[in-house]
């Protein structure tokens, strides 16, 4: 088994754009090609774990979703391993929104995943439960929402995406 990391997408990787449902939209964040290629040269399986509400709203579709993720792939060069998304409104009640860990723990299955020596990194308090719940260790970054968020469900807090690699070399 292979431990991973998992990610937020809105926020963490790319700016934040309220619903991204164009490629053009897509703009990642400084340091994310350097995380991580770090990240995959130490040998973490990188998942993208992502709410995709604009879905269920009606302000795009899943193809459109699609053609903002292979943007978001082309621009890392193919550095992630998988994505799991939940197209579903907050009130739908479905099992996979974050901060459900369903999605993460699927992804575990299917990825053969170690949770017990990956991480999840993302900038909202959903992103830490989600990581809580799954049974790993949870990174809040201080881009995205991450400045207004509660760092107390945090293992641990970085500044930016540089920050989280030492994080992840000094407790892996």
């Amino acid at each position: 088994m292979t431990p991973a990391v998992f990610l937020d997408r809105d926020g963490t990787l790319m700016r934040d754009v309220d619903y991204c449902g164009d490629p053009q939209d897509v703009d990642l964040l400084p340091g994310v090609r350097e995380l991580l290629g770090k990240l995959k040269a130490a040998g973490y399986k990188l998942i993208v774990i992502t709410n995709q509400s604009g879905i269920g709203r009606g302000y795009f579709t899943h193809d459109q979703y699609k053609a903002v993720e292979a943007e978001l792939d082309r621009q890392l060069g193919g550095a992630i391993d998988a994505t799991y998304y939940c197209p579903h409104l907050p009130d739908d009640g479905c099992k996979c929104r974050k901060p459900s860990p369903e999605m993460v723990l699927q992804a575990a299955r299917e990825q053969d995943v170690d949770l017990a020596r990956s991480f999840f990194i993302g900038d909202k308090q959903s992103d830490l439960e989600c990581g809580r719940a799954a049974g790993v260790k949870t990174i809040l970054v201080r881009t995205g929402y991450g400045r207004e968020t509660d760092t107390t469900q945090a293992d641990f807090v970085a500044d930016d995406l540089p920050g989280v690699v030492s994080v992840i070399e000094r407790e892996a």
